[in-house]
């Protein structure tokens, strides 16, 4: 089960676990309430077969995929790749992860701009909104293996913050005023 919590702003190390002493855990409403940052939990013995998947896929017309792997040995350009994951970004779609292997930590803002780290494990699946400024990293396991989902062609441009002036970014910031 996904785990979420408020971060400090340390970046020393991207991949510690980060957090105030004691942790401020959230729960997945406030997450999402603070986000709108969704999450889905598949059958972690198989989530590509799970049903929920195809509906998931059918309702949210996913009608792309492909599988990244993000590991030392598979992923070219590790460390350079890595810290262009972990800069923080926002992007015009929907960024859609479905951990078949390993885990990782997605980094989100709330609307007070305050980090949220997400940890995402074997059977998680997120979706974050377009025009939300996050970012990625792996945790001391280095390795995580997942499914990608699209909405037509697949977008995959990182826009560095700042992006305030993006058409996707203030949309998303009227969904934060307005509720999700």
């Amino acid at each position: 089960m996904v785990r979420a919590w408020y971060m400090d702003s340390s970046e020393e190390d991207q991949r510690l676990e980060h957090h105030r002493d004691p942790p401020h855990f959230i729960d997945l409403d406030e997450l999402f309430r603070t986000t709108g940052v969704e999450y889905f939990k598949l059958n972690p013995d198989d989530p590509v077969q799970d049903e929920k998947l195809e509906k998931i896929k059918l309702d949210r017309n996913y009608t792309y995929e492909d599988q990244i792997i993000c590991s030392k040995e598979c992923l070219p350009n590790y460390d350079e790749k890595l810290r262009s994951f972990f800069t923080e970004h926002l992007h015009t779609d929907e960024e859609i992860r479905l951990v078949l292997e390993g885990s990782g930590y997605f980094d989100v803002r709330d609307g007070k701009d305050e980090w949220i780290r997400i940890e995402v494990v074997r059977g998680d699946m997120i979706v974050i909104p377009s025009g939300i400024y996050h970012r990625f990293t792996l945790d001391s396991k280095n390795f995580i293996k997942a499914k990608r989902f699209f909405i037509g062609e697949p977008v995959w441009t990182p826009h560095n913050r700042p992006a305030d002036n993006m058409e996707c970014r203030e949309l998303y910031l009227q969904k934060l005023i307005k509720g999700f």
